[in-house]
């Protein structure tokens, strides 16, 4: 299951309902798995509040993790990569970041921290620690391969970014992964190694996991839950979702206000009433 606007509420809470509709999964022998565009740290502060244990994986699929922190996936954005990225989205500087695996510190690089930015800044003031200036930004790539490069921003900003980077020639090099809250206006675009989704890495947890296809249930309401629903034998949109999803005939459950994921568990997984 995602995280934001299908675990979470509209206010960023975990309803209790939905937390014990996970835990009376796992007790049932359901293997729980957070599928989210977070990263591992941010994911985690909500993973820590299911009374069960779970798998992340974060970053929109370039991270399987466990609770612990083990790494049991990774696949990273190569440096030379992000570099062209960065050369080619100047005009997009104030919100591009570049995302690390790292233990803490200078997980998050931006080139000027704008603290007080409508978008950035409560995210950043939340994860302050973990937050480093860089300029140029791409002096931050000294060697190490990133996580992803983020643009995070008003949505027809970032609408502006995808255009620019589902354009250049060296496209077939990287993924991309759209998130959008249009309600707030709020957009987050992923550019993340070749391959890497949501779908993609579910499928190969899947299979090191041996659980066949048809026994995967997949909960989400966003652009960059796609690959991770199609790949899914169940695919669940929350009622909340983005409305072009709708078109596509999938299963659908209640909105993240009204408990949708704790109604898909009981209905879908556990078979109940």
């Amino acid at each position: 299951m995602d995280i934001d606007g299908t675990l979470l509420d509209s206010r960023s809470q975990l309803p209790s309902q939905n937390a014990e509709a996970v835990a009376d999964a796992a007790s049932a022998g359901i293997e729980i798995v957070i599928v989210t565009g977070r990263r591992f740290h941010s994911a985690r502060l909500i993973a820590e509040q299911l009374p069960c244990e779970t798998k992340l994986i974060v970053s929109n699929g370039a991270l399987v993790k466990s609770m612990s922190g083990q790494t049991h996936l990774r696949t990273l954005l190569p440096a030379e990569t992000a570099r062209r990225v960065l050369d080619a989205t100047e005009q997009f500087r104030p919100m591009s970041a570049v995302i690390f695996d790292r233990p803490a510190e200078g997980q998050v690089v931006f080139e000027r921290i704008d603290w007080e930015g409508r978008f950035v800044g409560p995210y950043l003031r939340r994860h302050r620690h973990q937050v480093l200036e860089v300029a140029p930004l791409a002096n931050c790539l000294n060697g190490e391969d990133p996580v992803e490069v983020m643009f995070i921003g008003e949505c027809a900003r970032i609408r502006a970014a995808m255009s620019k980077l589902e354009s250049l020639e060296f496209r077939a090099d990287y993924t991309l992964a759209l998130t959008e809250y249009l309600q707030s206006g709020l957009a987050m675009l992923d550019v993340l190694g070749r391959g890497v989704t949501k779908g993609s890495t579910l499928a190969a947890w899947a299979g090191l996991r041996r659980i066949p296809r048809d026994n995967v249930m997949a909960i989400g309401d966003n652009w960059n839950d796609r690959e991770m629903l199609e790949y899914a034998g169940l695919p669940v949109l929350m009622a909340n979702c983005v409305e072009e999803l709708k078109s596509l005939g999938w299963v659908m459950t209640l909105s993240n206000d009204e408990c949708g994921v704790a109604k898909a568990i009981r209905q879908h997984a556990l078979r109940n009433s």
